[in-house]
């Protein structure tokens, strides 16, 4: 292929569609390595509130998850567990703590659920985690929910995230353009991997867990962060009052005092 002056154009890159990117290094020498994922239709710029939070002695790596924004084409196509393997392998060694939100908690619980020994992480931090304990927790009303709302959903997590002045009609037609490039099948993804979490297999997760959610919460509900609390051997959970789906930036002071809190018990610790 030629450019307009005859000469070779340049090769246009398909975007990867997983990266993951050192966004903030440790001080010391021993750094906990913790790799943060994100959710679906968010991206790696959602932890950003927390990063000048964390504790210094934290090296922070976000990933960029297939599902991102409007999604890379084909990356249902895949388990999400697969994905998130990819990422894990990104890192140089494995990380010790791993840190999910919303969709990305049931990727990390299904790569949690495949990952074995040494394999897995010391510690994992859930926030604003989609869990349901028993099959019998899903029902009809659970489809219609998460279908008939899901550009609400998109709104509000705009609304929560962006730092700029958008009018409702803007915001809406941006909801439009982010859910038809999701399609029906990023939402069966979703959903799907939703309904598989009463078979993750809890009582092999011996790690220690954290779990974030917000009493507000319209989207991962906060009977999910308890019930998923009890559903594993070590776990803390803590329902942020005044909070919605994203605790990182609704409550950034508390959300970070959190972690920070959890994750300098768990770097005392030995590996």
């Amino acid at each position: 292929m030629t450019d307009v002056q005859g000469a070779p154009a340049a090769t246009v890159l398909a975007e990867p569609p997983v990266t993951v990117t050192l966004v903030r290094a440790a001080t010391g020498p021993d750094p906990l390595r913790v790799l943060l994922l994100h959710g679906l239709c968010s991206g790696a710029s959602v932890w950003d509130p927390y990063l000048a939070r964390a504790d210094e002695r934290c090296e922070l790596w976000a990933a960029e998850l297939p599902w991102r924004g409007a999604g890379v084409e084909g990356w249902t196509a895949r388990p999400v567990e697969d994905w998130v393997e990819d990422a894990v392998a990104m890192m140089p060694g494995r990380p010790d703590v791993v840190v999910a939100h919303s969709f990305g908690t049931c990727a990390a619980l299904s790569w949690l659920d495949s990952t074995h020994g040494a394999d897995a992480p010391r510690a994992v931090v859930l926030v604003s985690p989609l869990y349901r304990s028993g099959t019998q927790s899903f029902d009809w009303s659970s489809i219609e929910y998460y279908l008939n709302n899901f550009l609400q959903i998109l709104i509000e997590g705009m609304r929560a995230r962006s730092g700029r002045q958008l009018s409702e009609e803007r915001r809406q037609a941006i909801a439009y353009k982010i859910r038809d490039c999701i399609g029906p099948y990023g939402w069966m993804r979703f959903f799907e991997t939703y309904l598989r979490m009463p078979h993750v297999r809890t009582d092999r997760l011996r790690m220690p867990f954290l779990v974030i959610g917000g009493a507000e919460d319209l989207v991962a509900f906060p009977s999910d962060a308890t019930a998923f609390g009890s559903a594993v051997e070590d776990a803390s959970v803590h329902i942020l009052p005044d909070t919605s789906h994203f605790p990182m930036t609704s409550a950034p002071e508390t959300f970070a005092d959190l972690v920070n809190a959890y994750l300098t018990e768990r770097s005392a610790s030995p590996r």
